[in-house]
């Protein structure tokens, strides 16, 4: 079995779920505090489970102090080329520090970071990542690059005692990725934060992400996640549930089915509508199956498959339970009487 190492309050390894995790896309910094800490609690509401922030500098790490003290969820520091930041760090509060061998530095700054967090009892997250591997590497294939600068980090952790650590072997392409986490399974028990790096906008994101992490997690690898979008927090963290729900990972997940809109649509199912129930749901550890149709077509037979069906009606809509016509509401009482029955679910 895969080890165990302990973020805060959330395990990962062992027999754990896997967890999905996002990284902040604001500068740490005294003006983005509570913007930072408002995305947190959204994030959290839609099942993240930690929170990464780059940590680039001195003026960073006091509003990381201030975020780590809030306690809505374990905090990971980035850090990058300087060591002391992950020193700062730890005393700001951090549950965890991520260091790149590709940057960090010499083996000495290594032995402080994890010297400081022995004493902290800290994990570390070595990242390596395809775009920034140790120079020594870069000539290399990048799965054998890879490869190569996880058995060297391995070699520092384990010469200096330190075993509470994961690791994470990131490439741009899901077939890099794929392999090079699968070689590095068969080779070692730590646990696996997996991700494809630099994988885009959301649709490119979504479809090299799933092709990698649906592979990986069917195969039981990988112990956390995090779908890499340039795009929002929360788009990351919905991806992430919605990879993990399609494996028959974690814990129990509601679904969601809607239609793809066309002409006969009575109201907009896909768009507004429909978003607000998705971002509903996530809210909840339910196997709760949800339908939200735009017409009379497809609506009411969708509508008897799940346990909650919504279709459309021109400005209202029929709300089913267990395949029965329930009551006619408008929207904002819809989205009300569903937060209502999820509950009593």
């Amino acid at each position: 079995m895969v080890r165990s190492v302990k973020v805060g309050h959330v395990v990962i390894g062992g027999d754990a779920p896997v967890s999905v995790q996002t990284m902040g896309k604001l500068p740490l910094r005294a003006e983005n505090t509570e913007r930072l800490l408002a995305e947190m609690r959204a994030v959290r509401d839609l099942g993240c489970r930690m929170i990464r922030f780059a940590v680039p500098d001195e003026a960073s790490i006091e509003p990381l102090r201030q975020i780590c003290a809030a306690g809505i969820m374990p905090v990971v520091a980035d850090i990058h080329f300087d060591y002391r930041l992950a020193l700062a760090a730890l005393g700001a509060g951090v549950s965890k520090v991520r260091i790149n061998p590709g940057n960090i530095g010499t083996e000495d700054k290594i032995a402080a970071v994890l010297h400081a967090c022995t004493d902290a009892d800290i994990p570390i997250r070595v990242g390596i990542n395809g775009g920034s591997l140790p120079v020594k590497y870069r000539g290399l294939d990048k799965v054998e690059a890879a490869l190569a600068a996880a058995e060297e980090e391995i070699e520092i952790l384990e010469k200096y005692g330190f075993r509470n650590a994961l690791f994470s072997l990131k490439l741009s392409d899901p077939e890099g990725t794929v392999e090079a986490n699968r070689r590095f399974r068969d080779r070692w028990d730590y646990p696996l934060h997996i991700g494809v790096t630099e994988a885009g906008p959301l649709i490119s994101s979504v479809i090299r992400s799933t092709l990698a992490l649906s592979r990986l997690l069917n195969e039981g690898i990988g112990e956390t996640l995090r779908v890499s979008i340039s795009g929002s927090c929360r788009d990351e963290v919905m991806t992430g549930v919605e990879i993990l729900r399609a494996c028959g990972k974690g814990a129990p997940m509601p679904k969601l089915v809607s239609c793809p809109k066309c002409g006969r649509a009575r109201f907009d199912a896909d768009n507004r509508f429909a978003s607000q129930v998705q971002e509903l749901l996530y809210r909840y550890s339910k196997p709760i199956t949800v339908a939200v149709m735009g017409c009379e077509v497809n609506g009411p037979l969708e509508a008897a498959d799940a346990d909650i069906g919504l279709t459309g009606a021109g400005n209202a809509i029929l709300f089913y339970k267990k395949g029965r016509l329930y009551k006619k509401v408008s929207q904002s009482e819809a989205l009300a009487l569903l937060t209502e029955e999820i509950e009593k679910f």
